[in-house]
């Protein structure tokens, strides 16, 4: 059965860093790509990044660009997410998505499998 997992997240001032992690299983392989996503309250899904499972082919959401980085740790079927400088604007429940990448918006009924999601607040 396929399953999500992310975490990572918490409280941190503007300008602080977080990583997040999502680590995955049950997917039928080859995984073609790996894709995180953020929702904030009352505003539609978002992708953010997307990686291929190499680590190869990473792709950013202007707002993030710069500032979040992308990555891959094959062994352990987990990909991270490494936020820096962070804004207040990024405050969100992140989520990750294997064999899903957009970058726009999204919505919930596009991929049958998200996470519970790890929620970052950026707040001074």
């Amino acid at each position: 059965q396929a399953h999500i997992v992310e975490s990572g997240g918490g409280l941190v001032q503007p300008g602080g860093s977080l990583r997040l992690s999502c680590s995955h299983s049950g997917f039928t392989p080859p995984i073609w790509i790996i894709g995180w996503y953020r929702q904030a309250p009352g505003k539609e899904r978002e992708g953010v990044s997307c990686i291929g499972p190499s680590g190869t082919g990473s792709r950013y959401a202007d707002s993030v660009k710069g500032r979040f980085t992308i990555s891959v740790e094959k062994a352990n079927d987990t990909v991270y997410i490494q936020m820096n400088d962070l804004k207040p604007e990024d405050t969100a429940v992140y989520y990750c998505a294997v064999d899903f990448c957009s970058i726009s918006t999204v919505r919930q009924s596009q991929y049958p499998a998200w996470g519970q999601g790890t929620q970052v607040t950026v707040s001074s």
